[in-house]
């Protein structure tokens, strides 16, 4: 199969022609029809996930067919069409078996714990536990955008910050996630306050239902407070310690923070004394397994929520090698399709 891979952390990505993975045992092999090109792959390839081993496959958000099945998989052949979330839990211990497979102690990652879906082909363990039968109204590229971005987004406002239609949610990043959750809290019925220091990502964040936007900057927690009160929700969408704080200080009393955006390097300083005085919910989301899907599908199937809106390209896999590493690659999400040069 052709694969992007890169050979040390911050180094070159290329196309190579590697072995076409085996189905393991209870797993399958994913012929890829389209796999998100995401923030979280540019982590991995700056070496900021330690999960990582050399040289590597990178990508995490797929949708294709099932193109081989391993021994012991009950409910799944191939030729199906199916989607996964970014984490694959064990489907055995405690915590898969109640439902939250994102925190499984034994998950693995395609694209960090092993190689990834920006390829041909791709394995994925646990298939029974993990896979998602993919509807034959949403299209494979909107799907792949569901595995990572659109799905934390939606557990980090529906499971995790418990959003209620009117509450006013401040989304702090305009990139994949970030859009993800303004769309999402959206069709919650909530109102939302986008926050970027671009404009155009600002920009399509008002396409997509944000009834506010602020650039950001020195001013950027004071201006969300005055449009809002105070938010009743904030979610770090980008990952660093300012918007971390940020996030934070822009919620009323008793409000809640996610923190979704992946931080590396020295851990956020957080005020904490606004959390305490003002009984703040200070809270993280890691994903969604795969039993959370049906409410998420629901919502796209209805119309209520159109990730192809924020699709806004399609390339190959020379293409996508130039975009693996980029610190930002444009507004909206960009898909892999590896059927392509």
């Amino acid at each position: 199969m052709r694969a992007l891979v890169y050979e040390r952390f911050g180094g070159p990505v290329g196309v190579q022609d590697l072995p076409d993975p085996v189905a393991p045992d209870g797993g399958v092999v994913v012929r890829v029809a389209a796999s998100g090109l995401c923030r979280s792959d540019r982590h991995a390839w700056a070496g900021h996930d330690d999960s990582v081993t050399l040289p590597h496959v990178p990508g995490h958000e797929l949708a294709g067919t099932i193109a081989e099945v391993g021994a012991g998989v009950v409910g799944w052949r191939v030729g199906d069409r199916v989607t996964v979330p970014f984490v694959h839990g064990c489907g055995t211990c405690a915590w898969c078996l109640a439902g939250h497979a994102q925190v499984c102690p034994a998950q693995t990652q395609p694209g960090f714990t092993h190689p990834g879906s920006h390829a041909e082909l791709v394995a994925v363990r646990a298939a029974d536990a993990n896979l998602v039968a993919l509807p034959d109204d949403i299209d494979e590229a909107s799907a792949a955008s569901l595995g990572c971005r659109f799905a934390t987004a939606f557990r980090a406002l529906t499971s995790r910050a418990r959003v209620q239609p009117g509450e006013w949610v401040a989304v702090w990043g305009a990139g994949g996630v970030g859009l993800s959750a303004v769309m999402i809290a959206t069709a919650l019925g909530a109102r939302v306050v986008a926050v970027d220091r671009s404009t155009t990502a600002l920009d399509l964040a008002r396409e997509l239902g944000a009834e506010a936007t602020v650039v950001a900057g020195d001013d950027a927690v004071a201006e969300v407070v005055a449009r809002t009160d105070g938010a009743h929700v904030s979610i770090d969408a980008v990952g660093s310690p300012e918007t971390a704080s940020s996030s934070v200080l822009s919620l009323r009393r008793l409000g809640r923070h996610v923190q979704v955006g992946l931080l590396a390097g020295a851990p956020p300083s957080l005020p904490l004394g606004r959390v305490i005085g003002w009984e703040l919910e200070v809270l993280g989301s890691h994903g969604m397994s795969a039993r959370d899907y049906p409410q998420l599908l629901e919502l796209v199937a209805s119309g209520a929520l159109q990730p192809q809106l924020l699709v806004r390209r399609t390339v190959g896999l020379a293409e996508a090698a130039t975009l693996v590493g980029a610190d930002a690659p444009g507004s909206g999400i960009t898909v892999l399709d590896p059927r392509l040069p």
